[in-house]
C-alpha cells in the first residue's frame, strides 16, 4: 500500500462512514473489488457484508493498521461521515462532485483547490496550512465536464480554452455561504483551475489571537490608533498580511469612523466598512480608487497592496492630509519597507513624516500536538554562522497521524517583526540610513528570527519551519 492511488470510481464504491466502519480501502480490479483492511477477526462476515453492499465479488487483503488509517484519513474524512452526513457526500465526479469538493475544502479550512490535468491523469489537490495535499484523482474523460461547470458558475466563456480567464463564484449549498475566486490557465494538456476560497466570516478574526507578543501588540496598536499616518505590513504572498489588516479594521470599525477599502480580492466582508473590488480592466486601480477616496471624507483607508509609485504617492498624500492609511507591500523585512518605498521614488522626508509603524510577517506551521515527538537536538541543524539565542537540548519533530492528515502539522501561527517609528528612526529615514540594528536592540524590538526561534524553543514548531527565517535575517 506504499503508493496507493484511488480514482473517483474507487472512492464512489462506498461512503466515508462505511469505509471507516469496515476499516477497508476499496479498489476496483478486474470486475471485483480488492479491499485492503487491518481487520483480524470476522473476515468471512466482513467479506459477505461487503459483497451484499457493493453487489460484486470482494477480496479482502490484509494490510498494516498504520497504512489503513493513513489512507482512510486521506481519502475518507471521518468528520464527514459523523458530523456532516446530512449534507450528502458524493466522492466522485458526479453532478454533485464540485459542490461537495468545495464544501469539503471549507471544512478542512483549505485556502485553495487546484484541479490539474496531465497526459494520462487528472488530480485534485487542496492547500491546508500552506501545504498542498492530493485528495482525488479524476478520470480524464470526466475532467472537461467539471471545468465547464466551474466556468458556467463563474460566468466565464466555456468555448474559450486558449486564453487565461478569471471569474468569481458565489457559493451557497445551504450549509456554507462564501465567495470563490476562479483562475483558469491553459496548459499543455488542458486547463488548470485554481479556486481561492474567500472567507466571508470575520467574526473570529482578532488581533489578540493572531500571534503577536505582548510587546509587539502594544507597538502595533500605538501605530494604528493614531488619527493619521501610514501603517505598512510586509511579507510574501500567503503570509497572512490581509488577515492582519482585517483584524485591524475590525478593531477600528466604529460608528464614528468612515472606513474605505480597495481590495483584490475582497476576502472578508465587514459590516460598517465600505469595500471596493479592484477592476483594472475598467481603470479601477489602487491609485484611481485612492484619488476618489479622498473626496469621500474618509477617516481610515485600507489599500490592498502598494504595487507602484503612483499608489505609494497617493498613500503618502492621504496620510499627509490627515487620514490613517493601512496597506501591504512585498519586502523581506520591516525596515526593508522603508528602502523599497524610497527606491520607488517616495521622498525620504515625506516618508519619515507619515510612517507610523512598519511590520513584517510570516506564517509558521505548528506541530500536531497529538503526534509530535521529542528528540535530542544538534547544533548542526542550525544554518551556518547562525548564533542561537539560547541553548536547546531537545526539540520536537513532525511524525504524522490521522488527526493531521499525516503531515505532522496542524494549524499555523503568525510571526511578526514590529518597528514603531519614533523620532530617532524618523531621522534615520530622512538620512536614508540602513543600519539600525543597534537602535532596534536599544528599543528591545524582536526580529522575525527571534520570534520564530521562541516558537521553536517552546516546542510549538520544528526547526525545518523556522530555518528560512534564521537563514535570511
Amino acid at each position: 500500500m506504499e503508493e496507493l492511488h484511488l480514482n473517483t470510481a474507487d472512492l464512489k464504491l462506498m461512503s466515508a462512514q462505511q469505509a471507516w466502519h469496515y476499516r477497508v480501502i476499496p479498489q476496483r480490479e478486474n470486475g471485483r473489488v480488492l479491499c485492503y483492511t487491518d481487520r483480524e477477526t470476522d473476515m468471512a462476515q466482513v467479506k459477505e457484508e461487503l459483497e451484499m453492499l457493493l453487489g460484486m465479488g470482494v477480496e479482502l487483503k490484509a494490510a498494516p493498521r498504520d497504512a489503513v488509517t493513513k489512507y482512510l484519513s486521506k481519502f475518507y474524512l471521518r468528520e464527514d461521515a459523523e458530523q456532516h452526513a446530512a449534507a450528502g457526500q458524493y466522492l466522485g465526479a458526479s453532478a454533485d462532485f464540485l459542490s461537495d469538493l468545495i464544501a469539503e475544502a471549507r471544512r478542512l479550512k483549505s485556502s485553495d483547490i487546484h484541479l490539474e490535468v496531465y497526459e494520462e491523469r487528472c488530480r485534485v489537490r487542496i492547500r491546508i496550512d500552506g501545504l498542498m495535499i492530493e485528495r482525488y484523482r479524476l478520470e480524464k474523460r470526466e475532467y472537461p465536464a467539471v471545468i465547464n461547470k466551474i466556468k458556467i458558475l463563474s460566468g466565464l466563456d466555456i468555448a474559450e480554452k486558449r486564453l487565461p480567464q478569471d471569474g468569481r463564484i458565489n457559493f451557497d449549498n445551504g450549509q456554507y455561504k462564501f465567495d470563490i475566486r476562479v483562475s483558469i490557465l491553459p496548459t499543455l494538456h488542458g486547463e488548470k483551475v485554481v479556486l481561492r476560497l474567500l472567507n466571508n466570516d470575520a467574526a473570529n478574526i482578532s488581533l489578540d489571537t493572531l500571534g503577536f507578543s505582548p510587546a509587539d501588540l502594544r507597538h502595533y496598536l500605538e501605530g494604528v490608533q493614531r488619527p493619521n499616518g501610514i501603517v505598512l505590513i510586509s511579507g510574501p504572498t500567503g503570509s497572512g498580511k490581509t488577515t492582519t489588516l482585517y483584524a485591524t479594521l475590525k478593531l477600528l470599525n466604529k460608528e464614528t469612523r468612515n472606513i474605505l477599502t480597495i481590495e483584490d480580492p475582497i476576502e472578508y466582508t465587514l459590516e460598517g466598512i465600505n469595500q471596493v473590488q479592484l477592476k483594472e480592466s475598467i481603470g479601477l486601480t489602487f491609485a484611481s480608487a485612492l484619488r476618489t477616496f479622498l473626496r469621500q471624507d474618509p477617516d481610515v483607508i485600507m489599500v490592498g497592496e502598494i504595487r507602484d509609485v503612483e499608489t505609494a504617492a497617493m498613500a503618502i498624500r492621504a496620510a499627509l492630509t490627515g487620514h490613517l492609511v493601512l496597506s501591504t507591500i512585498h519586502t523581506n523585512s520591516a525596515w526593508g519597507t522603508v528602502s523599497r518605498l524610497i527606491d520607488m521614488g517616495v521622498p525620504p522626508f515625506l516618508l519619515a513624516n507619515t510612517l507610523n509603524t512598519t511590520a513584517a510577517q510570516r506564517l509558521v506551521r505548528l506541530l500536531c500536538p497529538a503526534c509530535k515527538e521529542e528528540v535530542p537536538f544538534s547544533d548542526a541543524l542550525y544554518p551556518r554562522n547562525f548564533v542561537p539565542y539560547k541553548r536547546i537540548h531537545s526539540h520536537y519533530v513532525a511524525k504524522g497521524c490521522d488527526q493531521c492528515h499525516h503531515t505532522g502539522y496542524r494549524g499555523r501561527a503568525a510571526v511578526y517583526e514590529i518597528i514603531p517609528i519614533d523620532q530617532a528612526l524618523a531621522a534615520k529615514i530622512k538620512r536614508n540610513e540602513h543600519d539600525i540594528q543597534e537602535k532596534l536592540a536599544e528599543l528591545n524590538i524582536k526580529t522575525l528570527a527571534q520570534n520564530a526561534f521562541e516558537l521553536f524553543s517552546e516546542g510549538k514548531t520544528s526547526i525545518e519551519e523556522i530555518y528560512p527565517l534564521l537563514f535570511s535575517f
